[in-house]
């Protein structure tokens, strides 16, 4: 009889997904039901590293002890109390991730997409009140190939038809330029009514793609001199992933936020989300400082359950475990060591032709059309031989493994990855 955590089998979970779930997503076809830092487990026991980490939203592991605690002491006491009252946690965790960021002022909410509305909204609102623009003209920059989320307005600054398709009319209201293009970038900045410039520091939906050295500041450097604000979606690469706290302070492993890394440019705003929380309750946080923030009065903006007292006790925590277990510096020395290796069993198959990443989020790029089904089946049988990875575009596959992984573990994976690659058959 096939062992199973809990009531439920794998083949049960997914046919009941089939049918009373919309089918929005196309998941790898494994069920689980338990996770413990770099590991998790499906219905029937089997154990597997995960190399996703929920989309980075579990840069400290699966159910950490300290964020979990977090989470059970606070539930006992209280759990909610909508922003119509004040609650004895929220001023706290105000302070705590405000100085931790150096920034004046923080809005929280609760998902990434709620997270970079919340940054349009600011932004506009500070064009109209602050900077001048004429009424209802502001223009947000952005990418293409970006991924800022799937509400209807981030959808309509999207290229990728998949995600807009059917779902107009379409907000207006955004230009969008090639990434990594600091000429389209000025061309686009000469618009008066060009407000901010929104991007993510590496574009990882889009296939975890870097930016070439310099880029970030430079951009940073055209949006001050044109008066229009600079916001980084770090929503994916913040909160250590790329071995640094956030993606924009390069190549900085300080725990905390600092002024010590020459290339670090302060965004004016910075959309948090996913590990702020450790994947442990939905936290998204946008900060700024007063001459941007103080724009938002009573009655225009908010969320019922946006910085609720769970919230910010887990993502004190959280924050607290980044800082403690010095997670940037060992996604920055494992993604080093990773890199290396992919490059080694890279030259000993024509199966993937590059590996590309900062820190602990990279991806393979496999040597086949992006409507193929190649990476699917590869990670299908990394799945099979005890690792999940997903691919984006199709012929891409990310790794982001927990941030808490050691470099044994890590070097296992390799193994794996190598194992598989070197074994497909098409």
């Amino acid at each position: 009889m096939t062992q199973t955590i809990g009531n439920i089998s794998s083949k049960e979970a997914i046919a009941m997904e089939d049918k009373y779930g919309a089918h929005n997503y196309h998941p790898l076809p494994v069920v689980l039901a338990r996770g413990e830092g770099v590991h998790v487990w499906d219905t029937d026991g089997k154990k597997y590293f995960d190399f996703l980490s929920a989309y980075s939203a579990v840069n400290q592991g699966h159910c950490h002890p300290r964020i979990v605690g977090a989470l059970k002491a606070q539930a006992e006491i209280m759990t909610l109390t909508s922003r119509a009252f004040y609650n004895n946690v929220l001023g706290e965790f105000e302070q705590y991730i405000t100085e931790y960021f150096g920034y004046e002022k923080v809005l929280p909410m609760n998902t990434g997409a709620e997270a970079v509305e919340t940054a349009i909204k600011l932004c506009r609102k500070w064009a109209y009140e602050v900077k001048g623009v004429e009424q209802n003209e502001a223009k947000i920059i952005v990418c293409d190939n970006n991924f800022h989320g799937r509400t209807t307005t981030i959808v309509s600054f999207s290229n990728d038809e998949n995600a807009r398709a059917n779902f107009g009319p379409f907000t207006p209201g955004f230009v969008r330029i090639p990434h990594n293009d600091l000429e389209s970038l000025k061309r686009a900045l000469l618009n008066e009514h060009v407000a901010g410039f929104m991007l993510e520091p590496i574009q990882g939906e889009a296939g975890v793609f870097v930016p070439d050295t310099g880029y970030l500041q430079a951009a940073h450097k055209l949006c001050k001199e044109a008066g229009v604000l600079f916001i980084a979606d770090e929503v994916q690469t913040g909160i250590a992933r790329t071995g640094a706290l956030l993606a924009m302070c390069g190549d900085c492993t300080c725990e905390k936020h600092c002024e010590k890394q020459a290339s670090y440019r302060k965004p004016d705003i910075l959309i948090l989300g996913k590990a702020v929380s450790g994947g442990v309750y939905p936290v998204s946080a946008v900060l700024a400082d007063n001459k941007i923030m103080d724009v938002i009065k009573p009655g225009q903006h908010g969320s019922t359950f946006g910085g609720n007292p769970i919230a910010a006790k887990v993502a004190m925590a959280a924050l607290e475990v980044v800082r403690d277990e010095q997670l940037s510096l060992n996604a920055r020395r494992l993604g080093d060591l990773f890199r290396k290796e992919m490059n080694r069993v890279i030259e000993k198959t024509d199966l993937v032709n590059s590996v590309r990443g900062k820190g602990l989020l990279n991806a393979i790029l496999i040597n086949d059309t992006e409507d193929s089904q190649t990476a699917w089946n590869i990670c299908v049988q990394m799945k099979e031989n005890g690792l999940l990875a997903k691919p984006t575009h199709g012929n891409i596959i990310r790794f982001a493994p927990p941030l808490v992984m050691t470099e044994d573990e890590l070097m296992e994976c390799v193994s794996i990855i190598e194992k598989t690659l070197l074994e497909y058959k098409a």
